[in-house]
């Protein structure tokens, strides 16, 4: 591409670093963004802005806050003694648009997959093994994708979790191994959450 101008080309290209858009699409974003008002722009970007500087992440289950706890954590409502674990932020928000799961979460930050490098110790696993010895849980929900590395992350963390008398299960296999549960359609998530099955029984499955 060629710019006329440094600053267009110089915002071309910053949005063209966000995932999925490309210089075309990013060119069109900026192009648009020339034809709003001026003040409209500047809150545009002084949300973006404000966002990244003041967002935190829940001390308990590190999800996305405005503050030391997340809305969840905080919600008297909830039922703590239930605790699903999702491999991110984004399957935090599929599971709740389903408005079929009352209790709280547990942001892992990601999946063991050690051919990306990442182990054990790059996650918040520990902080879920403390979280779990102390709070009253009665019941763990493993909310994570069915690939190889949701299934080793979810094997790792039940041995882990061996040694205490709680209740642990997945959700039901209604998504297509290899699928990633944040492009699930909400009835089949819901379904699977609903029908979740033991955790030893999957293991032993090797489904």
């Amino acid at each position: 591409m060629i710019f006329s101008s440094s600053l267009l080309e110089n915002a071309v290209n910053e949005f063209a670093k966000l995932p999925g858009i490309g210089k075309k699409t990013a060119l069109r974003l900026v192009l648009h963004l020339i034809k709003q008002d001026a003040a409209d722009v500047s809150r545009f970007s002084q949300t973006i802005a404000k966002m990244r500087e003041e967002i935190k992440f829940c001390s308990r289950c590190y999800n996305i806050s405005d503050k030391e706890l997340c809305n969840i954590c905080s919600n008297p409502m909830r039922k703590k003694e239930m605790l699903c674990i999702v491999e991110n932020i984004r399957d935090v928000i599929a599971i709740e648009s389903t408005q079929q799961f009352n209790g709280v979460y547990h942001v892992l930050g990601g999946v063991i997959s050690p051919l990306d490098g990442i182990g054990p110790e790059q996650l918040t696993i520990d902080a879920l093994v403390n979280r779990i010895a102390k709070e009253e849980i009665e019941e763990i929900i493993f909310a994570l994708s069915p690939t190889i590395q949701g299934d080793t992350t979810i094997y790792y963390i039940s041995k882990k979790l061996k040694h205490l008398n709680i209740k642990i299960t997945t959700i039901a296999r209604g998504i297509s191994f290899g699928g990633e549960l944040e492009y699930a359609d909400e009835m089949t998530l819901a379904k699977s959450i609903s029908n979740r099955i033991p955790v030893e029984n999957f293991i032993v499955s090797g489904n």
